[in-house]
């Protein structure tokens, strides 16, 4: 005659098969999640969507978009209109939601992805730096750097916006001179009316001095970035103490402050979407020290640089 199995006993029994399942779940994750950033490159895919010879392009949104891996674009700056569409846009590991109608800025030294449920619709306009350069009108400029401190836009509405939208594409498409006058002017236009209907999610910054865009323009720019305020002074040849003094007064942060938060974007975008190691990572962001470099990452985001990494 075989015994009672105590209650107890197979209670235990089947919480200890429910804990081992657990652990061997967990342990599968971390070992897809493990193979995954090994199978990545160390640098990121870095996109071109621009036309050879032309500073800038204007096209429709490709309505096939679904996902797309985490990359950066060729060095330019990218304003995307979606008319319609549902999912998410993550931009420097911040997600947005797709709620049109909505305008992204990505900006040059930005990573991005799309996760999008529905089919989009919307335009895309692509700007280099060579554009801005070429364009004799500062008020065109001074819209571009008003739109680029934002990433998110929720527009009131929509019939003005996809009517420049639809000019542009027509004048970009039959005009040979990218930077005509009235190429400007619609995109001056498209820009001020952006700002103008704007439920912005982020509240943007305070127009800049030259110094100091000069010196986010060299930060977005470089692609070894240094930790030193006084190595991006003698580049703008002025002080520390004057560059720190500009930034605050201009877009209150001082420059020590406005460096860092490029320092530890780009040390999120690694640890997130390269296998590089943290003394590696370490090495590329200018830190003699590998324990240094764990400090400021944790006085900044709270978190070491291994816990960010495993638990974004």
């Amino acid at each position: 005659m075989i015994d009672k199995i105590p209650v107890s006993f197979m209670i235990k029994t089947v919480k200890d098969e429910e804990d081992s399942i657990h652990k061997f779940g967990i342990i599968i994750f971390k070992t897809i999640d493990k193979n995954f950033r090994l199978s990545m490159n160390q640098s990121l895919p870095i996109k071109d969507k621009s036309e050879s010879g032309k500073s800038i392009k204007i096209a429709s949104f490709r309505k096939n978009v679904r996902r797309t891996e985490p990359h950066k674009h060729n060095s330019y700056f990218e304003i995307i209109y979606l008319s319609k569409g549902k999912g998410f846009h993550t931009i420097d590991s911040q997600q947005y939601p797709v709620t049109p109608p909505v305008v992204f800025i990505v900006r040059k030294e930005q990573v991005h992805n799309w996760e999008l449920f529905s089919e989009p619709d919307g335009y895309v306009l692509i700007l280099k730096k060579s554009f801005a350069d070429i364009s004799l009108d500062k008020e065109l400029k001074n819209l571009l750097i008003q739109v680029s401190a934002f990433s998110y836009i929720l527009l009131q509405e929509k019939k003005m916006i996809e009517h420049l939208f639809e000019m542009l594409v027509q004048e970009y498409n039959d005009d040979l001179n990218i930077n005509s006058p009235v190429i400007e002017g619609l995109l001056k236009a498209l820009l001020g009316k952006m700002l103008q209907l704007a439920k912005p999610v982020q509240p943007p910054k305070k127009k800049a001095s030259n110094i100091c865009l000069e010196f986010r323009e060299i930060l977005s720019q470089d692609k070894a970035l240094k930790n030193s305020v006084a190595h991006y002074a003698w580049l703008l040849k002025t002080t520390p103490q004057n560059l720190n003094s500009v930034c605050r007064k201009t877009v209150s942060q001082s420059a020590a402050e406005m460096l860092s938060e490029f320092i530890i974007s780009e040390a999120k975008r690694l640890l997130l979407y390269t296998d590089m190691t943290v003394a590696e990572i370490s090495l590329s962001l200018d830190f003699k020290d590998n324990s240094h470099f764990v400090k400021y990452f944790k006085r900044h985001t709270g978190h070491t640089p291994n816990y960010f990494r495993t638990a974004v």
